[in-house]
């Protein structure tokens, strides 16, 4: 079951969604809206290795924004730090952003109970788009769970992506073994 505007707003109320900063007039009827953060990164290589660390260079969306090009994965941040601590966070992309041709993940829309950072988004464009750092971007969905926790996100030792960050996190796929 999804969550409407009221139960999103208990979770909050009693701890268990944490949403910062959290602006009521981005509440939906069920879900919240989040923003682009100021930090992109791209891949310093064009190949990538999935056994390997793949180093990123950062860029700083300007206030005049930035121009996303094709064929380019960009990696960006919500705005939004978020916790969820007894539902499971879908993050989808806003249909305004679907109709500019904007891609916000490649396969990461969901997050795991017990997350608690801000998302990285796996952006992709299908033709030249400015993008501005605070622009509504995406939207998150929360999901009811059945049943007894055991394995929070934020407290596996193995997590990969437990740090707080403002900026994006490249892929921690090489810490994996395979």
């Amino acid at each position: 079951m999804i969550l409407t505007d009221r139960e999103i707003l208990q979770c909050i109320k009693e701890g268990t969604i944490v949403i910062e900063p959290f602006q009521n007039e981005n509440l939906g009827t069920n879900s919240y809206d989040v923003h682009l953060g100021k930090w992109l990164a791209v891949y310093e290589n064009h190949e990538l290795d999935a056994k390997k660390h793949n180093k990123i260079r950062y860029i700083e969306i300007e206030e005049e924004g930035f121009v996303l090009q094709p064929g380019t994965l960009y990696l960006g941040v919500t705005e939004e730090y978020t916790e969820t601590h007894n539902t499971v966070p879908f993050l989808e992309g806003k249909s305004s952003i679907g109709r500019l041709g904007i891609d916000i993940h490649a396969t990461a829309g969901k997050g795991d109970v017990g997350f608690c950072n801000t998302w990285t988004l796996e952006i992709s464009c299908v033709q030249p788009v400015r993008v501005y750092a605070g622009m509504p971007v995406g939207q998150l969905i929360y999901f009811k769970v059945s049943g007894e926790i055991h394995n929070y996100y934020n407290k596996k030792p193995n997590a990969k992506y437990n740090q707080r960050t403002d900026k994006p996190v490249e892929s921690m796929m090489w810490k994996n073994s395979f």
